[in-house]
This record gives C-alpha cells, structure tokens and sequence, in this order.
C-alpha cells in the first residue's frame, strides 16, 4: 500500500512538472458566479457570488478597521451608499468614526477642522476651502456626508497631493525634479495591475509617450500620497485605534491596487472594499461610458458590490451665461454668451454687477456662483447693476434650455 501511494505521488510531481503556467479554473474576479443577473438594489459578495442584505454588508464593515468606499463621483447613488455606511458605523460606535476624503489636501486641514467644530457656514467652508477650484464637482453630492459629519463631530481627514506637486510630476521624470520635491513625494512604488488598467484606459487616446507616462506617475502619486496621509492617521495619537471610512473615486479602490495596499504596505490594518456597479444608465449619461477593453485581474474588484442606477442630481445648480471678474464696487461682466439666460434678461459686457435679490451683495466671483448653484431651472432672481451712470435692476429666469458652447467663452464662465 505504501509503495502504491508513493507511485500516485511521484505521478502527480511528474505530470505538473510537464504542465508548465497555471491552470485557472472559472473567471477570477469572480470565481463563484452569482445564481441570477443582478437587479437594482441588489448588494453582492463578489468572493463567494452571494446576494446578501444591507445588514450583513454593515455587519462586515463594522469589522474592519477601515471600510473603502469606491465612488462615481457625479452618481448621487454612490453618495447615499457613503452616507448610509458612515450612519450606520456612527451608530454601532459612537464617537470612535472618521472619515477620510480623497477630495480634499492637507493644506485644508484646517478648515475642515472648523467646519466639524461648527465654526463655519457652508457658504463659508465652500469659500474657504475653495471648492469650486479644488474639486469642481457639485457641493450637492457631498453636502449631506458632510452635513452629518459636522453634526455627528465625525473628523474629516484630507488625503490628497497638492495640486501645483501633481502638475510638476506629471510633466517631469522624478529624477528631473527638483531636491525640494523630491523630499515632498512619499515613497512611490509602480504596481503591475495598476500600470495594466491605466494602459488600458488610453488604449483609445492619441498620446505621446510622455504624455502616458506622465500620466501612469500621478496615478501613483495619486495612491501613494493618500495611502501615506491614511497610514500617516491611524497611527498617530488623534487616529490611533479609530475606525475610518475611506472615499474615493472607484478607480483609487477598486481591485485594492489603488490606495489600500499602498496603505497595508505602511500599516497593516483590517480593510474592506465596497463598491457600486451602474446597471441603469440613462441616455443623458451613456457618453461618459468608455469603451475600452480591460484587462482581467486575479481578484475580486471589490468584497462587496452595490448594483445601482447611474442618477442624475436633483437640483444640479443654474448657468448664467457670463464670465466676470472682481471690480471695485462688484463683478464685471467681461463677456455674456451667446444664446444664455444672460443675454436674454438683457445682461451687457461692461455691466458691474452689485445685488442679488435686493440683499446678496456681489463683490467675489464665489458670491454668485454659491447663489446660482442653490438654484433649480425655472427660478428667478433679480440682478441689480450698474450701467456707466444708470443704476438697473434686472429680472432673470432661468429656463430649461441651455445656453450653446462657445470657445470663447469657455474659462469663468458662470
């Protein structure tokens, strides 16, 4: 019997000793296909192809010291995934929660310290922390995370890399960077799937290799540096043994190849990745699908994945149709578009801005701009202006039809 098995072992050796590379059974990231298509709503255990309720994605999070949340940035539904996480983690462990934000630098640190201490407007904090240069997108996605961050005394943490950094790393080689910069970069590791996913996405582009270069150094920058000010967190003092919650854009989390290994390779801390996967896709949003071909990953993109509908907002904000600049007195009107709800109310070059409503005085670009994204189509103010010696005052309605593109017009427009 013993001289039996041996033969069976010494078979074995030789016959996978003959058969050289791996034979992979089923689809990696997704080894157990699920037992039906998804469906709205649906929240899916990618390892093991279970649906599963709300309760047990919650029940899993609670167990991880820090929970990924994979956005869309311009989807509301990824929102509310964030949202009902951070709730629900708040809730099970009060006061022990955090939440971490790619869209924000360390260099605004301090102002988010204020916002959760409740020291500032919203108008405040959006002029402060310089929005709508910083991040772009509608403070409305965000408003209700952080809303419930300043009202739960959750801290908000900054991850991201300085802007002007970002720009000079991707226009140059490390090595041709400067001693000063070089200093400021954390440790910058190239990953191989990352590299693949990258490649692929430009597959489709006209790009010079440089170009694809420069842009493969900031994806790392990218993922270094917010590992590094995550790592950088739990382990200090103000951190240390805190749960957090981490967003950011799918892409930084996805496959864990982005921000969450980097993070591991600094502190070796429990992590979960949760993710949501658009299934409804409005016409309005199918341009913004890229059609590129991806590579296959030896792993699940996410632990758990959300099936959701690619959801417009609500209330998305209003366009005037002018560009302007601050002048003594108000704003400036440098140009008006053509075809826009400026032109329409009868809005001129050279006209300087000074009251919105009767009350809303107008003297930094950002006071405009804040007034017009609480608006909705078919609202209507009232501007009152200054035209060489008259004084106006005149009605604006903002209607469904947008104003066309002009290049011309394409930088400060509001």
């Amino acid at each position: 019997m013993r001289l039996r098995n041996w033969a069976l072992l010494l078979l074995i050796l030789l016959i996978t000793a003959c058969h050289p590379g791996h034979i992979h059974l089923g689809d990696p990231e997704a080894p157990y296909p699920p037992e039906r298509a998804p469906q709205l709503g649906d929240i899916l255990h990618l390892p093991t192809g279970s649906y599963v309720d709300q309760q047990a994605l919650h029940d899993h999070a609670a167990r991880a010291q820090v929970v990924f949340v994979g956005e869309t940035h311009d989807n509301p539904a990824s929102h509310r995934l964030q949202l009902e996480i951070l709730q629900e983690l708040e809730k099970r462990t009060p006061g022990n929660l955090s939440l971490a934000m790619e869209m924000f630098t360390p260099v605004q640190q301090p102002v988010l310290d204020r916002w959760v201490a409740g020291e500032l407007s919203e108008k405040d904090f959006l002029k402060e922390i310089d929005w709508y240069n910083t991040w772009r997108m509608n403070f409305a996605l965000y408003r209700d995370l952080l809303l419930y961050c300043k009202d739960h005394q959750i801290p908000i943490v900054a991850l991201n890399i300085e802007k002007s950094l970002q720009r000079r790393v991707g226009m140059n080689p490390l090595d041709q960077l400067s001693t000063e910069e070089r200093q400021q970069l954390p440790e910058m590791v190239d990953d191989p799937y990352q590299m693949a996913a990258t490649k692929a996405f430009y597959s489709g582009h006209q790009m010079g290799g440089a170009a694809a270069d420069g842009f493969q150094r900031v994806q790392t920058l990218w993922d270094e540096t917010m590992a590094e000010n995550l790592a950088s967190y739990l382990l200090s003092e103000a951190g240390r043994d805190r749960q957090v919650v981490v967003i950011a854009g799918g892409n930084h989390v996805r496959y864990g190849y982005g921000i969450p290994r980097r993070m591991f390779r600094r502190i070796p801390a429990s992590y979960l990745l949760v993710g949501s996967r658009e299934i409804e896709i409005p016409e309005s949003k199918q341009h913004q699908q890229m059609d590129i071909e991806m590579p296959q990953f030896p792993m699940p993109a996410y632990d758990f994945v959300t099936f959701t509908k690619y959801e417009e907002l609500d209330s998305p904000g209003v366009k005037l149709g002018v560009m302007i600049e601050a002048a003594e007195g108000g704003l400036e009107i440098k140009g008006v578009l053509p075809g826009s709800v400026a032109e329409t109310a009868g809005l001129q070059k050279g006209d300087l801005l000074t009251e919105l409503d009767g009350e809303i005085a107008l003297r930094d670009p950002f006071d405009l701009i804040y007034e017009l994204k609480q608006k909705s189509v078919g609202a209507k103010i009232e501007l009152t202006l200054k035209r060489g010696a008259e004084v106006l005052t005149l009605p604006v309605e903002f209607t469904e039809k947008e104003p066309p593109r002009h290049q011309g017009m394409k930088h400060g427009q509001k």
